[in-house]
């Protein structure tokens, strides 16, 4: 369990604040939706990277893709933007990646879970998801797993206990052994959310 270094209460965050502390310490903060907004944000991104790092060190070519990455500052521009085209934008997958060995490109989209549970609603969230042929990825504080959007669809979710192993995707040809290697990265980034 860990403690908040300034007043001794608990706290998620190793050799960090509690959110009281926290916000006593920056009265001009951020606020607590804002807080979680980039908290949530971060875990992200490093979920992204991780996978990215994983497909470039089994040499496939990897392209960010995400609203983030096509149109800088778009997000900053669409937050709390409700309609379609904000929709469309901010469901664009994270990643494409290509294996040179047989040229195939898929579509990749990232998701942390620290539960390790993800299904179809927390994909579509009221709308169809416009990218079909998406695999999604879900990265948790113990595995690296993997479905398709249209296995979502069928009803397949991914579980703390299901078996849908990114390293079991015939279509990646990945290699188990560096997954496990990074799946121990994951480990240790997210210990401690």
């Amino acid at each position: 369990m860990a403690e908040c270094i300034q007043c001794g209460k608990y706290t998620k965050f190793e050799k960090g604040l509690c959110t009281e502390c926290y916000y006593k310490k920056n009265p001009e903060g951020l606020s607590k939706r804002e807080h979680n907004y980039r908290y949530n944000n971060i875990k992200g991104r490093i979920a992204e990277t991780l996978i990215e790092e994983l497909f470039l060190s089994l040499e496939y070519n990897v392209f960010r893709y995400g609203m983030e990455n096509t149109i800088p500052g778009i997000m900053k521009l669409l937050k709390g933007v409700r309609g379609d085209v904000s929709d469309e934008i901010k469901r664009m997958p994270d990643l494409v990646v290509q294996n040179p060995k047989n040229n195939s490109v898929f579509f990749v989209e990232v998701k942390f879970r620290a539960s390790g549970e993800f299904d179809i609603k927390d994909l579509e969230k009221g709308k169809d998801y416009p990218y079909e042929n998406a695999f999604i990825i879900v990265v948790s504080k113990r595995h690296i797993k993997c479905l398709t959007y249209e296995e979502l669809k069928q009803g397949k979710e991914i579980t703390s206990t299901s078996h849908n192993y990114l390293g079991n995707r015939n279509e990646f040809d990945l290699d188990k052994e560096v997954i496990k290697e990074f799946c121990e990265f994951a480990v240790k980034f997210f210990e401690n959310i």
